[in-house]
């Protein structure tokens, strides 16, 4: 085993767990550390249960499932420990998710904040603030003193590191990835469906057909199916908008524990509900030949990142939880948000599909947008964020983290 300071580096990611559309980065990132001679290795524990109903749990070639054990508390709530201490004590840097629940943190911590000699320095990967929920004072104390013990942060967007700068973090510590998905991927899957003659191009013929697809009146729904994204809203605005625009469909893409409720709306007579299952990575392509608009009342994050892969806007609410990405959007040029009201969101909606050169304008500004979130870009920023944060530690070996 190669241990920190025998030559070549070595860098270990600590996740939960490695969901597909991951996959591509962390090939990416390996790709460009192994460049600089850099070693790549991410550890991690299997999917959590409220997320392996999504059915998105994958694996790469740098990565390594690790025992995890997890402590119920009150509340839902839990404490994780993985097992990543061996492993983690040969590398020169150990990036970790920015939560305390995560038990191995805090030996990780402790071990780098005494710098005995070969320990790894550790920094933290994560959201910058609490987006998803109202988090309690104390949280928020705890968070913020545990993200100042690092000795980078490695911010999902500007926003976040923001955040993280206003709490005392070093500015020239943090690195913006600007979190994304594979869109070459996606844009590639979407030009061949509008491309007569190839596979893609015959589905989203097929979709037109099978569902009575009308140009202008159809939706896309695509993402996890569980309680973030309010599939109850959902469902109910899409029966709204369909008794205001005749030939209206919703298509639904996804899988979780809410994939009742959708297969329920899909199975009623007369219903606007098309279930089309869960579709990954260029699976979605047809998606976004066929669909205008991409329907998301609930939690925005990487489905901001789809859309403009797709060319089919976003339209939200401005529901206070939405995730990081929610910043990519900006209102009335690459998206809508509506106010957080059924009656306000079926207006928003119905009036877009009403409007062609409206909506074309939003999606020309799609297609535009995507070029700034690429895997490619977001691995770039990573690896490049690695290599300070190690040549900072190369010239101040015995500074405190």
């Amino acid at each position: 085993m190669v241990t920190a300071g025998s030559g070549r580096r070595r860098v270990v990611v600590v996740q939960p767990y490695v969901p597909g559309y991951r996959t591509s980065f962390f090939d990416r990132l390996q790709t460009r550390l192994a460049a600089e001679g850099v070693e790549l290795e991410v550890l991690h524990g299997p999917a959590p249960a409220h997320q392996a109903e999504r059915g998105d749990a994958a694996s790469c070639a740098c990565a390594t499932q690790v025992d995890t054990r997890r402590v119920a508390l009150p509340g839902g709530r839990s404490l994780l420990w993985r097992r990543v201490q061996r492993r983690a004590a040969s590398a020169d840097l150990v990036v970790l998710e920015q939560a305390l629940h995560n038990l191995e943190a805090y030996p990780l911590l402790l071990r780098s904040t005494g710098r005995p000699r070969c320990a790894p320095r550790v920094a933290f990967w994560g959201h910058g603030r609490t987006y998803t929920k109202p988090p309690s004072r104390v949280e928020a104390v705890a968070k913020g003193a545990l993200t100042r013990l690092g000795s980078w942060f490695f911010a999902y967007t500007e926003g976040g590191a923001a955040h993280v700068a206003s709490r005392g973090f070093p500015r020239d510590r943090i690195t913006v990835v600007r979190n994304s998905v594979d869109t070459a991927e996606l844009v590639a899957a979407r030009a061949r469906a509008v491309r007569p003659g190839t596979a893609e191009f015959a589905e989203a013929a097929l979709l037109r057909e099978r569902y009575g697809l009308t140009e202008g009146r159809t939706a896309l729904y695509l993402g996890g199916l569980d309680a973030p994204k309010r599939i109850p809203f959902l469902l109910e605005c899409a029966d709204r908008i369909a008794a205001e625009l005749p030939g209206f469909r919703l298509l639904v893409a996804g899988d979780g524990a809410d994939r009742h409720l959708v297969e329920a709306a899909a199975n009623r007579p007369g219903s606007p509900v098309v279930a089309v299952g869960r579709r990954g990575g260029a699976s979605a392509g047809p998606l976004g030949a066929v669909g205008d608009v991409m329907l998301m009342p609930g939690r925005v994050g990487l489905c901001a990142v789809d859309s403009f892969a797709l060319r089919t806007p976003v339209v939200t609410t401005d529901w206070p939880w939405h995730a990081p990405e929610f910043e990519y959007l900006a209102d009335g040029r690459n998206a809508l948000v509506a106010p957080d009201d059924p009656t306000a969101y079926v207006g928003a909606v119905t009036a877009l599909l009403r409007d062609p050169a409206r909506l074309e304008a939003l999606r020309t500004a799609c297609r535009s947008d995507v070029a700034a979130y690429t895997t490619e870009g977001m691995a770039a920023r990573f690896g490049d964020g690695l290599l300070q944060a190690m040549e900072r530690d190369q010239r101040n070996p015995h500074a405190g983290t």
